[in-house]
């Protein structure tokens, strides 16, 4: 990644610096166990494999705009951290993924009943953060956002090898999947703090315009980046057959021949040496996408927009910065 790239970031990294190494020694304490010693092997390999941190960083950012000086931001960034690496836990198992951040997975390395269970513990551990500030707002916040990403994941299993399958349909299961617990980080980040209405609001809907924009990213870059970009194997979607937006618009754009394609790959998994060519030939040749990015973009400008009832103040400006950091791996 250029340095120019993840200046963002960094920047926001550098300014919660003290906040998130509460949050690590925090992470580091509650995924121990007594009695048994998988659970923190399993969990370290993937919370110590150099991810970014970005959900927790919401929560710490949403707090420190909204004024908070207390200390349980820190419980509910780590509570963010635990929900989103249970989700991938599970995510691999169901996926058969067998890379994840550019390391093999934690089902490949130990194997799925250690991934279900685990990412189950650091469900239950994410309950028990979530509780200790006390506050019920809160806590139903964050138990729907649990909710709902299970019920995107769900959502992402029937509709995924659908032809059938619209960008309205698309749109839910990214709401779900990805962009509740976006929302949830920086919804609860202000809440706990006692901000206005307007300010809660505006921080939720950043979340969500964000956690949106971030998905449709990743779905890009799996057809058009580089495995360095996006820390797993580039056509993983395609050969898991997942409908992401650019193929739902390449669908909506084919003739018979193409349509047959399309279901042979995707409905069907009769995928054939050659195939993932093929389908970015498809993508390019239909302008899918650069229509895609465009998504993207427009995403992450909502995002910046939702941030105009908030004061000046740092935070806001790097927030801003971020919306555009998110998209800058495609443009």
């Amino acid at each position: 990644m250029e340095p120019a790239v993840a200046r963002p970031l960094e920047a926001l990294s550098a300014y919660l610096a003290e906040d998130m190494a509460a949050v690590n020694r925090l992470i580091r304490e509650r995924m121990a166990s007594e009695h048994a010693p998988r659970i923190p092997e399993v969990t370290a390999h993937l919370i110590e494999a150099g991810g970014k941190r970005l959900r927790p960083m919401l929560t710490l950012a949403a707090a420190r705009l909204a004024g908070y000086d207390g200390p349980y931001h820190v419980h509910l960034a780590a509570t963010v951290e635990f929900i989103h690496t249970a989700t991938l836990l599970h995510d691999d198992v169901v996926d058969e993924s067998r890379q994840r951040r550019g390391r093999p997975t934690a089902n490949l390395l130990w194997d799925n009943k250690s991934s279900v269970l685990v990412g189950d513990y650091l469900f239950a551990r994410a309950f028990q953060l979530m509780v200790e500030p006390g506050s019920i707002r809160v806590l139903d916040i964050l138990s729907n956002a649990s909710a709902t990403i299970a019920e995107g994941e769900v959502l992402q299993l029937t509709a995924a090898q659908d032809l059938a399958t619209t960008e309205a349909t698309y749109l839910k299961v990214v709401r779900g999947k990805t962009a509740a617990l976006f929302s949830a980080a920086t919804e609860s980040g202000a809440v706990i703090a006692g901000a206005p209405e307007a300010w809660v609001a505006a921080l939720r809907d950043y979340g969500d315009a964000l956690g949106i924009a971030f998905q449709i990213v990743d779905d890009v870059l799996d057809y058009g980046g580089s495995t360095r970009d996006i820390g797993k194997n580039i056509g993983d979607d395609f050969r898991e057959r997942k409908l992401t937006l650019p193929v739902i618009k390449a669908v909506a754009k084919a003739g018979a021949p193409e349509r047959s394609f399309w279901t042979r790959v995707i409905e069907k998994g009769d995928q054939q040496d050659g195939d993932l060519e093929e389908a970015l030939r498809l993508l390019h040749q239909h302008g899918v996408l650069e229509e895609t990015r465009a998504e993207a973009r427009a995403w992450a400008e909502r995002a910046k927009a939702a941030l105009a009832p908030l004061p000046h103040h740092p935070v806001r400006a790097m927030l801003v910065d971020l919306a555009d950091f998110v998209v800058a791996r495609i443009n």
